[in-house]
């Protein structure tokens, strides 16, 4: 069952709060970057990009962790963080335009990541669970949390409300018009409470963060060997995360785009298709996929519907009835030649949340021959393929709510 724990999160004073915080550094563009890191010394920006101090933007490696950790210190000694007295647990709510979101911070089990409880939907690259887990190592935080959804729980969902009746701790807008709020759970009783309420939770899936979480379990394991007193309580056996209902979670999905046909003719490659799809033209008609099995295609100045004709596709389990496994089994692999989707130059992703129109105009502006679009999987999905054992492809999902730096920051060492 699951294991959450309170924690002395660091974090801004209540007047810096909207000036610290930041989306995480790969969403920004470079001018975005630079721009913040000219105009506002209290970005987290200037902790995850330590050499612009020095106007030296190129720092990477151990270097560069190690500066990040001292950057980090001197927000501390400069009274830009604080850090709780008394170990506490957090109730965050992030309200858009169309959407709101309420769910826990709370520090979580490396040991549940490995016993089965937190599960994951999609692999990790072991080159990128090593850089982050030398990260950790060097920096010693979490800025960040990893987002994991649950099934939703009404004794959960009490606590969170009977806070948010009170005054937020944290009430400030972000330049995208987000609303964010953050309250303090440091009554005993209702951290208790919660912790009872997790521990009868059967099993955690992690939304996002799939490296953060695994990086932060090796980081567990090699320092557990390090430490001869080692009793399974001390920080770096825990990672920070954001627990949401899956009620509330937006799951959109990605597009495919790619670069060649694999030495076919545009109608060359719709013959091949025919074996496994009814075709439609629609010219210059977007189609949007309103059911499972039918997917978008833009090639060639015009889109096509494609339905995939069930009785040349064998459903043998779960997975192979995901849309994102269907494409790459009857097209990408067989038809396109692409056979690691996950590392092949010849395929890039894109999520489909603002511009769909994406489709025709990455391949009209040649850089690709064909794209696909598909419906978005769902949270029942993902479950049911979680709990099989099996991992979805990646990009099947785009998850929000995407999550801030430095709201609150657990420190591993």
């Amino acid at each position: 069952m699951a294991k959450i724990k309170p924690f002395k999160a660091v974090r801004p004073t209540r007047d810096k709060v909207a000036l610290v915080s930041s989306k995480s550094y790969e969403t920004y563009s470079e001018d975005e970057r630079n721009y913040k890191l000219a105009f506002n010394p209290y970005s987290f920006l200037h902790v995850v990009n330590p050499g612009y101090k020095y106007h030296k933007q190129d720092v990477t490696g151990d270097q560069r962790f190690k500066l990040v950790h001292n950057r980090y210190l001197e927000f501390k000694e400069d009274h830009v963080f604080t850090q709780e007295e008394t170990p506490a647990l957090y109730v965050y709510q992030k309200i858009s335009s169309d959407t709101s979101f309420s769910g826990i911070i709370a520090a979580t089990s490396t040991e549940d990541y490995h016993n089965d409880v937190i599960k994951i939907h999609e692999r990790t690259l072991k080159k990128r669970e090593l850089l982050f887990e030398n990260y950790l190592k060097n920096t010693g935080f979490n800025a960040e949390p990893v987002l994991l959804t649950y099934p939703d729980n009404d004794t959960i969902e009490s606590v969170i409300q009977k806070y948010q009746q009170q005054r937020a701790e944290y009430e400030f807008t972000s330049l995208d018009k987000d609303l964010h709020l953050l309250w303090v759970i440091d009554d005993q009783t209702d951290i208790t409470i919660l912790t009872q309420a997790f521990s009868e939770v059967k099993t955690l899936y992690i939304a996002d963060g799939h490296h953060r979480t695994t990086s932060s379990c090796i980081l567990a394991k090699n320092l557990a060997k390090e430490n001869p007193n080692h009793s399974g309580e001390e920080d770096y056996n825990f990672f920070m995360s954001y627990l949401l209902p899956e009620s509330q979670l937006n799951i959109y999905e990605f597009n495919r785009f790619i670069r060649d046909l694999n030495d076919l003719t545009p109608d060359e490659f719709l013959i091949e298709l025919d074996t496994y799809f009814r075709i439609e033209k629609k010219g210059q008609e977007l189609y949007k996929p309103k059911e499972k099995h039918h997917f978008t295609m833009y090639l060639n100045g015009e889109f096509y519907a494609l339905y995939l004709r069930k009785s040349a596709y064998e459903f043998t389990d779960e997975l192979s009835q995901l849309d994102a496994e269907i494409l790459f089994r009857t097209v990408l692999k067989p038809i396109l030649g692409i056979e690691d989707i996950r590392n092949d130059s010849k395929i890039i992703y894109s999520q489909d949340k603002s511009d769909s129109l994406e489709l025709k105009t990455k391949v009209d502006s040649g850089e690709f021959k064909v794209s696909f679009g598909m419906l978005a999987t769902t949270i029942e999905e993902i479950t049911t393929i979680v709990d099989k054992g099996m991992v979805m492809p990646p990009k099947t999902t785009y998850i929000e709510p995407k999550l801030r730096s430095a709201l609150t920051i657990y420190e591993i060492l």
